[in-house]
């Protein structure tokens, strides 16, 4: 009964880091960027773009490529920002799970 008591001691404090963390990580922002950074690409802690920012110098000529060519520096700036923002994310949730001991094998 001693261990039992234990074990949902334990489940409790990870039920509150991982609330903890939850919350650090929703606050968690980063920004992306493309082409020598006249895009660039804010995202919230939940994968939500913030901002977009593009450097008019992008639109410098009359071709008809540029819109192209803004399009895909676009989705470069958002992919780059989405990976910045999973690693952190990750790294908010390893170190709030870090000192609990969890059973071997089980990995969150």
């Amino acid at each position: 009964m001693k261990d039992l008591m234990g074990l949902m001691k334990q489940a409790k404090e990870m039920q509150k880091k991982m609330a903890e963390a939850q919350a650090e990580v929703a606050d968690i922002e980063v920004t992306g960027r493309s082409g020598g950074g006249l895009v660039r690409i804010t995202l919230a802690g939940g994968g939500n773009m913030k901002s977009l920012k593009i450097d008019p110098s992008l639109f410098g000529s009359t071709e008809t490529d540029d819109a192209e060519m803004a399009e895909d520096l676009i989705v470069a700036a958002y992919q780059d920002a989405k990976v910045k923002l999973d690693e952190a994310q990750a790294s908010t949730m390893k170190n709030a799970m870090g000192d609990i001991p969890l059973p071997p094998g089980l990995n969150l």
